[in-house]
């Protein structure tokens, strides 16, 4: 499977999107990028498109009803519990800043995640 690597520009729209929540860390993951909190992921590049991750069913079914929103990931194995936002998110900063606040708060409230033990 070939991953899509996400375009400088959508690289620097994330992290202006990511950088006001204190707390988070984004992160390399399989040549795109991640933000983490607490050990969570709760958004993230593959590609160019930015996906979200949502705790709250209510706020899934909100964002779903949002015309250009869709599965994150690979198109035949998108990640479970995320959701992409539409394709001109980087154009669109105060969308983009809203959701991935969303995803924040809603994932920061969970436990931190214990850190996996190193191989060897």
């Amino acid at each position: 499977m070939q991953i899509p690597k996400p375009s400088d520009s959508a690289q620097a729209a994330f992290i202006a999107v990511v950088a006001p929540m204190e707390g988070a860390v984004v992160k390399p993951m399989f040549g795109n990028i991640g933000a983490f909190v607490n050990g969570h992921m709760f958004a993230g590049l593959f590609g160019s498109d930015l996906g979200v991750k949502l705790a709250d069913a209510d706020t899934v079914a909100e964002l779903v009803r949002t015309p250009g929103t869709g599965p994150f990931g690979p198109a035949g194995r998108p990640m479970g519990g995320y959701l992409s936002l539409p394709s001109d998110w980087a154009a669109r900063p105060d969308f983009a800043a809203e959701w991935v606040g969303i995803a924040f708060e809603q994932i920061s409230a969970l436990p931190p995640k214990a850190p996996k033990p190193r191989k060897g």
